[in-house]
């Protein structure tokens, strides 16, 4: 007998070899040496799409250790992780929210324990996806996102859940951090100095909402627009993809 999760189950081990090894001869033909599979398919010029999991801020050595994961979340990662060369790599593309969410501990600087961080996390769905914990929600952080930016080198930014800022009045974007009374424009290594920093904010209007069959930039809010341009200005990274709702054809290429 053993004990999963309080309740005592009988695991029958002839069983389970028998119905993974059926799962094993049905995977064989897709089965083979990844990295020699993948650097074939470059020499044949064939496009490859590689997709890191979890975000920067929980990679081992540049996130907020110690609230991270055991491995590199950056781009960086995806070349060890695959064997292709770091040279190979034509394309970078960073995907950000509208707004910054965290789950679980570490500091948040631009969290928003108030009505408006009810109002993201209630529209923007903000649940963790194997934790179903409410994810927390604060302003849009460029020091976060500068920081993942240069060390995954992006090349262009995919900015998802726009809809979610509609009809709120004002809007803030973090550009810089109050760290032990001198302003500081870089993510701080030392997560006690991220506690210790309070956010410098940049204010925007607000807009009322985004039409869901916009198809262009200029289909947007003027409001939406303006704060759009700043986030490319001052990334100095060109946006790529603008999400503007959960559909799959509410995304707008730039």
């Amino acid at each position: 007998m053993i004990n999963i999760y309080g309740i005592k189950t009988k695991l029958d081990k002839q069983e389970i070899l028998e119905t993974y090894s059926a799962y094993g001869k049905r995977l064989r033909k897709y089965i083979t040496t990844t990295h020699l599979e993948l650097n074939h398919a470059i020499k044949k010029k064939k496009n490859i799409l590689l997709e890191g999991a979890q975000g920067t801020m929980l990679d081992v050595d540049f996130g907020t250790y110690p609230y991270t994961t055991s491995s590199h979340t950056i781009a960086g990662g995806s070349t060890s992780g695959t064997g292709i060369g770091p040279q190979k790599i034509d394309e970078i593309i960073g995907i950000v929210k509208a707004y910054t969410t965290r789950v679980g501990e570490g500091p948040l600087p631009t969290e928003l324990l108030d009505t408006t961080g009810q109002h993201l996390q209630t529209v923007g769905h903000e649940v963790g996806t194997t934790t179903s914990r409410p994810r927390r929600c604060g302003w849009l952080d460029l020091m976060v996102v500068n920081h993942s930016c240069m060390i995954s080198g992006v090349t262009g930014l995919a900015i998802t859940k726009l809809d979610v800022l509609s009809k709120l009045p004002e809007l803030k974007i973090c550009t810089k951090y109050k760290l032990k009374g001198k302003t500081i424009e870089y993510f701080p290594a030392n997560i006690n100095d991220v506690a210790a920093c309070t956010p410098v904010y940049q204010n925007f209007k607000g807009w009322d909402s985004i039409n869901p069959e916009a198809t262009s930039r200029r289909d947007l809010p003027k409001e939406a627009q303006t704060y759009l341009r700043f986030i490319e200005k001052t990334t100095g990274v060109p946006l790529r993809l603008i999400s503007i709702g959960p559909g799959r054809n509410e995304t707008i290429e730039v």
